[in-house]
């Protein structure tokens, strides 16, 4: 085409002649390098570079209007840039002008740079393609998206295209999110596709999702669709229940009601689905606490299915036998029911946490009553359940089966989600839940049986504790390091941004995620240089320990997605394998 450039942005690239001459010209628009084409007697302008593994495109095969790259033979159309093979993300392309004989490049006027991130992100998330989630998400941070906008994106996605509604994928991306402020800077890209990675795999092949819609009045007063939600979810009745949902969420002003009545169903039977349901509840509502309460009507409905079909405690031998526990527990919930008594002097959250740790039922139990009657709130309840459920992971001895640590993490994370619910709406039927959790760390006894020794050196270091995570076995060595470097005054705040580079530099499964995530969370409730603190620290690193080293694919992706954007030559070399 013969036009006029604007000589402020555009690049000089060669004459026309040398250009038809030598069939392509290669020059940079700002930092980018770009290739001009003459092609079918016109100038076309892309990125010189193949965005799959940066393969320079002048190297290329241009035919039909498609340029080629010769390392993994992507297809690209020379107008827009955009590929057809849709692993190898889409090319940039320029505007190529002539003025005077000479050959300019300069951007497209109506290039939106954020928005094709946007919807390459998606793309990403469609395809399952973890380089193209990867360099999208490296691109919108570059570009001042804040990480809210890009897991909304990922919350977009994995409630509508997953039938079954809320799971793995989600609950991993908001446990990143909430995590993300903890991280050093070069992890937190990687924390987001970390979690949008589990979106795309949870929602993989799976059915799209279809809202039941609600009633068409907002006439039904809030305590009767409570009412109706919660004999819904007893019957198992899941389109019902949806419904009675979708019709409370459209008054907005009922969202406290509508948490406090979908955490009551959650716990009218004993620790539903081993922990999970409460734990997707708490963070379903941490979602709203990220992307703001209009999210509701999308988000809280994807609970539906799973609370209806989640399997019920009661249904096991172990809490009816030898100790009848489903009794103990209506028992003991009707004693901490009611006003809230005086509170005593001297209230030690963490001495509760460890009376939590009883060999006899009734005794924890009523170590839980009479925390209650002393005026421990709530909020402290919850957190002393959560410490209790962390030292059994770090009391965790290594004779035991290895699946056995998926026992202690569940009985954690769900009382982390128990804290986190009381610490945002306590209710009666929350309290009640505490019960439940100490009865289920109660059953955790025997995998402290011995227990394992607690740390009690002064000195360690975060080099000595990553080293533990190259090699199989090496828990209590990494507890001791993470142990001796707070004890010799190390920062809380760089050993947990060291645990959370070690879980994401793994393949991670969606349990280490979870433990991760609610240890810090849990760590960082107690006063910074506390022993209880330390203590859930060291759980994190016993567990990571217990699973790791990995293969470590999806952290070396995102590797070479940076280097992607740093405009390495990928191709010189072999570092980080080629990303497929």
């Amino acid at each position: 085409m013969i036009e006029q450039a604007n000589p402020v942005f555009a690049a000089r690239a060669g004459t026309l002649t040398e250009l038809q001459e030598a069939g392509r010209l290669v020059t940079k628009v700002g930092s980018v390098p770009v290739v001009v084409f003459w092609h079918d007697g016109a100038a076309y302008a892309i990125e010189d570079r193949c965005p799959h593994l940066g393969f320079p495109l002048h190297q290329g095969t241009v035919e039909a209007g498609l340029v080629t790259c010769h390392w993994h033979h992507a297809r690209f159309d020379l107008v827009s840039g955009c590929t057809l093979d849709m692993w190898a993300d889409d090319a940039r392309g320029f505007e190529a002008t002539v003025r005077d004989g000479d050959v300019f490049v300069e951007p497209r006027a109506d290039d939106d740079p954020i928005g094709h991130l946007q919807a390459r992100l998606r793309n990403g998330l469609e395809e399952g393609i973890t380089l193209v989630v990867a360099k999208s998400v490296l691109g919108l941070l570059d570009a001042g998206v804040s990480p809210a906008d890009i897991v909304r994106t990922g919350v977009d996605f994995g409630t509508t295209y997953r039938g079954a509604g809320w799971g793995a994928g989600l609950t991993v991306l908001v446990a990143m999110a909430n995590l993300f402020p903890h991280l050093d800077g070069d992890d937190r890209a990687l924390a987001l596709v970390h979690g949008l990675a589990f979106v795309s795999n949870d929602t993989g092949n799976q059915a799209p999702r279809f809202p039941v819609g609600p009633l068409p009045t907002q006439a039904v007063p809030m305590t009767r669709l409570a009412g109706w939600y919660r004999r819904f979810v007893e019957t198992r009745s899941s389109d019902s229940a949806e419904r009675t949902l979708e019709t409370a969420l459209t008054d907005p002003s009922r969202l406290a009601a509508v948490e406090a009545t979908m955490f009551a169903a959650v716990t009218d039977h004993v620790f539903v689905d081993g922990g999970h349901t409460i734990d997707f509840t708490n963070k379903a509502f941490e979602a709203l606490d990220l992307l703001g309460s209009d999210a509701a009507g999308q988000v809280l409905p994807t609970l539906v299915s799973q609370t209806t079909r989640a399997q019920r405690s009661e249904e096991f031998s172990e809490w009816r036998h030898p100790h009848d526990l489903v009794a103990l527990a209506a028992e003991t919930a009707a004693r901490v029911q009611g006003p809230a008594p005086a509170r005593a002097a001297g209230i030690d959250v963490g001495a509760i946490g460890w009376q939590l740790l009883g060999d006899e039922p009734h005794a924890v139990a009523d170590a839980l009553v009479d925390a209650w009657l002393a005026g421990a709130t709530d909020e402290e309840l919850g957190r002393a359940l959560a410490y209790a459920a962390a030292l059994r992971i770090v009391r965790f001895h290594t004779r035991n089966d290895h699946a056995d640590w998926d026992t202690v993490h569940h009985s954690f994370t769900a009382a982390n989600a128990l804290h986190q619910a009381l610490r945002r709406n306590p209710t009666p039927e929350l309290r009640r839940a505490a019960v439940h959790a100490a009865l289920r760390i109660y059953l955790d006894r025997f995998l402290n049986v011995p227990p394992a020794r607690l740390p009690q050196t002064t000195h360690g270091s975060i080099e000595a504790m990553n080293r533990c995570f190259d090699a199989q076995g090496m828990i209590d060595e990494a507890a001791n390091e993470a142990y001796g470097f707070l004890k010799a005054g190390g920062s809380r705040a760089e050993l947990i941004a060291a645990l959370g580079h070690a879980l994401l530099v793994e393949d991670a499964g969606f349990h280490w995620f979870q433990t991760v995530e609610a240890g810090v969370r849990q760590a960082t409730a107690w006063p910074e240089g506390s022993e209880e603190s330390a203590l859930i620290l060291v759980g994190i690193a016993r567990f990571l320990a217990a699973h790791t080293p990995t293969r470590r694919e999806l952290p070396t992706v995102v590797r070479i997605a940076a280097r992607l954007r740093r405009g390495e030559a990928l191709y010189e070399d072999d570092e980080g394998g080629d990303g497929n």
